[in-house]
């Protein structure tokens, strides 16, 4: 019964983390490329198969899930598991430790895990599948021993049961890559008032202090002090004081958590740096044509986006981008290029909004026919 209702929790996380990515399997791969980019692990000959690697990861985490909630070839599943375990357990330890990418997208944009949260989940699965692989090693030697009573079963169900489960994971990723995620999870769906999210943000803020490093010249002694101590406390600053500054071992520290939301990061500017985003949350109705990777989109599609968005009588629009010379007949405006991949994963897309609400968001190439 416990090692039983333990194979059903095990197999139900992994299929949750495989589904939730498996729909947004191009947000997936942006995360990826993080983990390729200089910064991490210096690979960026690998970003250009992020999709690949995406597909990969979690097509084994949906299927591997299902074939353990199934009871299905037991021995591999749970050994592949495991090393699939160990795999991700490196990640999110090398991402914790060294701090350096600070979401592992582990459940994708529906549940948001920090790199240390990451490992500690990851260290208990490991934990839970090595201890199913000893419940269960009795089983491993006896042919077709699928279930719990030990006895030879007919596995038809399960076989059709597993070959639909991957025909409809097919489709989902299939939708997710050539259009868009058929579940968002986004702070960007459609429904979303960017107005009050920015305005939740200014009130709520995140607050950081900067900490200062001191070291009593007489003592030896180093303290952390914080810049408000720091300024309150004349010790460490009066006169003759042996309390100084060490440089370059000031840290700036999180010391009161505000909203949380991606819109923190919706700022978008002109060529010359001038803030448009007021203007534009604040219009009637604002239309935007966003492209992230601007020269890989064709000028043919640009020129019938840009008839499109022309026709539309009242409303202030822009073409948001990474390259101030990527439209020709409507405004450019910068934003940057991390930022208007959280939005959309299209490229380029269009998104439409009334009074700062999101109405519409799709596919520019969708947008036009």
């Amino acid at each position: 019964m416990i090692k039983s209702l333990l194979r059903f929790i095990i197999a139900v996380i992994f299929i949750l983390s495989g589904f939730v990515k498996a729909v947004d399997l191009v947000g997936f791969s942006f995360k990826m490329e993080e983990y390729f980019s200089p910064s991490v692990f210096n690979m960026p000959f690998l970003e250009k198969f992020a999709l690949l690697f995406s597909i990969i990861v979690v097509v084994l985490e949906l299927f591997l899930g299902f074939l353990l909630l199934l009871k299905l070839k037991l021995k591999f599943t749970l050994s592949a598991l495991i090393a699939l375990c160990v795999f991700f357990g490196f990640l999110t330890f090398y991402s914790a430790y060294f701090n350096v990418v600070t979401d592992c997208g582990c459940f994708g944009d529906a549940i948001k895990f920090t790199p240390w949260e990451s490992f500690v989940k990851d260290v208990v699965l490991l934990v839970g599948l090595i201890i199913l692989f000893v419940l269960y090693r009795k089983e491993f030697a006896k042919k077709d021993a699928y279930s719990d009573n030990n006895k030879p079963e007919n596995n038809t169900f399960k076989s059709i049961a597993f070959g639909a489960f991957c025909g409809i994971m097919i489709v989902i990723m299939t939708i997710g890559i050539i259009n868009e995620p058929i579940i968002d999870f986004r702070d960007y769906k459609i429904g979303t008032d960017l107005k009050a999210e920015k305005a939740k943000i200014i009130k709520n803020p995140f607050e950081y202090k900067t900490f200062y490093s001191m070291k009593n010249s007489k003592t030896g002694e180093v303290l952390k002090i914080n810049s408000d101590d720091y300024v309150n406390e004349t010790k460490y600053w009066e006169e003759g004081s042996p309390w100084k500054i060490e440089e370059g071992k000031n840290e700036s520290k999180l010391v009161k958590e505000g909203y949380k939301s991606e819109i923190v990061k919706f700022k978008i500017e002109d060529p010359t740096g001038i803030d448009l985003t007021d203007e534009i949350i604040n219009a009637p109705k604002a239309i935007l044509v966003f492209a992230y990777h601007p020269k890989e989109v064709s000028s043919e599609l640009i020129k019938k986006v840009e008839a499109k968005v022309n026709a539309q009588k009242g409303a202030v629009i822009y073409g948001v981008s990474t390259d101030q010379n990527t439209f020709k007949t409507i405004k450019n405006a910068m934003m940057d290029g991390t930022a208007i991949k959280t939005i959309a994963r299209s490229n380029p897309f269009v998104l439409v909004l009334e009074k700062g609400k999101i109405v519409d968001k799709q596919p520019a190439k969708y947008y036009v026919d």
